[in-house]
C-alpha cells in the first residue's frame, strides 16, 4: 500500500488525497515510512506476549471442570493446584475463561433464583380508592397459641374500615371479612394491597375481589416494606400503653380491639395526617382544622415576632394524594 501511495504521489497526486483514497490517515503513512508496520489503531487486533494459547485455555477449562473442583471458586482451584505443584493460570484468568464459555452459572440442580419486581404503584386521592390489609398475631396465655387480627385500612385517610379476630389464618375468614365490610360501607375499593400470606392469596378471596372489579396486589416474598402503612398501624397497636401482654380469651381480644379501633379512628392524632384523626381526614374536616391552626400560628407570630426571628411559620397541610410503593 505504501508503494501504491508513493507512486500516486510521484504521478502528481497530493499525499492527503492519496491517503484518503485508500482509507488511511497521513499519520499512519508516516509511521509506515519510519518502519512501524504494526496496526496500533484503537480496536485493532493485537497479540499479547502473555496471552494463553488455545491449548492452554482448554487446559484451564478442563481443569476447572473436574469433579473435585465442582464446589470451588477459581481462587480455591488455583490455591489447591499450587499445593500440588501445578500452575496453569491466575484466578482472574480462570474466571475470564469460564465466563467466556458461559461456565460460571449455578452448579446445583436447585431452582434458579427469581427476581421479583416491585409491586405496582398505587395512588389514593380520596377514600375507598386503595385499601391495604394484613394479619397480626396476638399472644395468648397458652404458649405457642395465638389469635389472629385481620385489619383493613384505607390508604388515603389511614382509617381502619374493617377488622375481625380469629383463631387461625384462613381464606374463608378473609373473604367473609371483605364481604361484610363492603356490604356495610356500600362500596368497593379500586385496589387492594396486602402481604404475601396464604390468607391473602386464597382463591376464595381472589374470586370475590375479581367479581367486584377490585384489583389485588401483594408484597414481594419476605419484603414487609412493600406494605408499610399496615406495618406502621400494627406498631401503633402493639405500642399502646394499654396493649395486653397476653390475651386470655377471644372475648377479651374482641373487646380490647374494638376499643383500640375506636380510639385509633376517632382520637389518634396521626403524625402522617398533620395530627388530625383518620375520621377527621375521611370526613373532610381536616381542612378547617389545619386552616385554624395556621391562622393561630400567624397571629402568634405577629404578637411575638422575636420567637420566630427570620424563620417562616410552620404551615399545616395534608397531602392531596398518598402513594404506596412509589416508582420514584
Amino acid at each position: 500500500m505504501v508503494v501504491f501511495i508513493q507512486e500516486a504521489i510521484t504521478a502528481g497526486a497530493r499525499e492527503s488525497q492519496a491517503c484518503k483514497l485508500v482509507g488511511i490517515s497521513q499519520r499512519s503513512l508516516q509511521r509506515w515510512r519510519s518502519g512501524k508496520m504494526t496496526d496500533s489503531r484503537k480496536g485493532a487486533s493485537k497479540t499479547t506476549a502473555r496471552q494463553l494459547s488455545v491449548e492452554e485455555s482448554q487446559a484451564v477449562f478442563d481443569m476447572a471442570n473436574q469433579q473435585r473442583f465442582a464446589d470451588l471458586t477459581p481462587e480455591q482451584i488455583v490455591a489447591t493446584l499450587l499445593l500440588e505443584g501445578v500452575y496453569l493460570a491466575s484466578p482472574r484468568t480462570f474466571s475470564r475463561i469460564l465466563k467466556k464459555r458461559n461456565a460460571l452459572n449455578r452448579r446445583q440442580d436447585s431452582k434458579t433464583p427469581i427476581k421479583r419486581s416491585k409491586p405496582p404503584q398505587r395512588i389514593a386521592t380520596a377514600p375507598n380508592q386503595v385499601w391495604t390489609w394484613d394479619i397480626t398475631w396476638l399472644k395468648t396465655d397458652v404458649k405457642g397459641k395465638y389469635l389472629y387480627a385481620y385489619v383493613i385500612m384505607d390508604l388515603f385517610d389511614r382509617s381502619i374500615v374493617g377488622w375481625s379476630i380469629h383463631d387461625c389464618e384462613s381464606g374463608d375468614h378473609s373473604r367473609a371479612l371483605f364481604e361484610r365490610v363492603c356490604r356495610d360501607l356500600g362500596t368497593y375499593p379500586d385496589f387492594l394491597h396486602s402481604d404475601n400470606g396464604n390468607a391473602m392469596k386464597a382463591l376464595t378471596l381472589i374470586e370475590f375481589l375479581y367479581s367486584k372489579n377490585i384489583l389485588p396486589s401483594t408484597n414481594r416474598p419476605r419484603v414487609s416494606n412493600d406494605n408499610p402503612f399496615s406495618e406502621s398501624l400494627f406498631k401503633t397497636l402493639k405500642y399502646r400503653a394499654s396493649y395486653p401482654k397476653l390475651f386470655t380469651s377471644m372475648d377479651m381480644a374482641l373487646t380490647w380491639f374494638a376499643g383500640f379501633v375506636n380510639w385509633y379512628n376517632n382520637d389518634h392524632m396521626h403524625s402522617s395526617l398533620e395530627y388530625v384523626t383518620p375520621n377527621q381526614r375521611r370526613q373532610g374536616l381536616d381542612f378547617d382544622i389545619l386552616r385554624n391552626r395556621n391562622k393561630t400560628l400567624e397571629i402568634a407570630r405577629q404578637w411575638l415576632p422575636l420567637r420566630w426571628g427570620s424563620r417562616k411559620t410552620r404551615i399545616y397541610k395534608n397531602p392531596e394524594e398518598v402513594v404506596l410503593n412509589s416508582v420514584a
